[in-house]
C-alpha cells in the first residue's frame, strides 16, 4: 500500500487526518461478544418460535445490507459496469455479499458491511459554490487512487476524486483503520474508472 499526497487536494490522512490517528494506535482492537446460556427451543412459547423461524432461515437476521442505488449518467454508467466486473471477492478479509436491492452499481463485503456505490453525485465538499465546498478537505491516496475522506459517527466514507465517475466506499468503525479496505479496491477502481487529468 502506498500513501501519498493526492495531486490537487489538501491534507492527506497520512499527515493529519483522523484516519491516520486511528491507524497509528498501538493498542489492538478487541471485539467481545457476550455469551448467553443455551435454552432449549422446546421451552419457548409457540409465538416466539413463529417469530424465530424466519430469522433462523435467513442466517440469524444478518440479511443483505440495504444500500441505496445511485443513478449515474453518461459515461459513468459504463465505467460503473466495468467496475462491477472487476470488484474483488474479498475486501479486508471480508467475503462479498449481495446487497438489497441487487444492483451492479453497489457491492458489500462482511457484516457489518463495507459498502461500495458507483456513480454517486459529486460530494458537496468537492463542488465549487456549494455551502460545504472545501478545497483543503482531508484526502488520502491509496495505490494511485485519490479519495476524499469524511469521518462518520461509526467509521468513515471515502469518495474518489479526479475520476470520470464518483465511487463511494463506506467503512464501519469495526474495520479500523478504515482506510485498509481501499487497498483491495484500488486496482479495480484504477482500471475501470479513468482519471480526469
Amino acid at each position: 500500500m502506498t500513501l501519498s499526497t493526492p495531486p490537487r487536494w489538501g491534507r492527506t490522512a497520512s499527515r493529519s487526518g483522523a484516519a491516520h490517528r486511528r491507524a497509528r494506535s498501538d493498542r489492538p482492537v478487541l471485539h467481545f461478544r457476550p455469551t448467553r446460556p443455551f435454552r432449549s427451543a422446546l421451552r419457548l412459547p409457540a409465538a416466539l418460535l413463529l417469530l424465530a423461524a424466519p430469522l433462523a432461515c435467513s442466517g440469524g437476521g444478518g440479511g443483505a445490507p440495504q444500500v441505496a442505488v445511485p443513478t449515474p449518467q453518461g459515461k459513468a454508467v459504463d465505467h460503473c459496469r466495468e467496475l462491477a466486473d472487476r470488484l474483488p471477492g474479498t475486501v479486508d478479509g471480508q467475503e462479498r455479499r449481495e446487497t438489497d436491492p441487487v444492483s451492479e452499481l453497489t457491492a458489500g463485503w462482511g457484516d457489518p458491511a463495507v459498502e461500495l456505490r458507483c456513480g454517486v453525485p459529486r460530494p458537496e465538499v468537492l463542488t465549487p459554490g456549494s455551502e460545504h465546498y472545501n478545497p483543503a478537505a482531508d484526502s488520502v491516496s491509496v495505490n494511485g487512487v485519490d479519495w476524499l475522506y469524511e469521518d462518520l459517527d461509526d467509521g468513515a466514507r471515502f469518495t474518489t476524486t479526479l475520476r470520470e465517475a464518483f465511487v463511494e466506499v463506506t467503512v464501519p468503525g469495526a474495520y479500523a483503520p478504515e482506510v485498509n479496505p481501499l487497498t483491495d479496491l484500488a486496482e479495480a477502481v484504477d482500471k475501470a474508472v479513468p482519471g480526469t487529468l
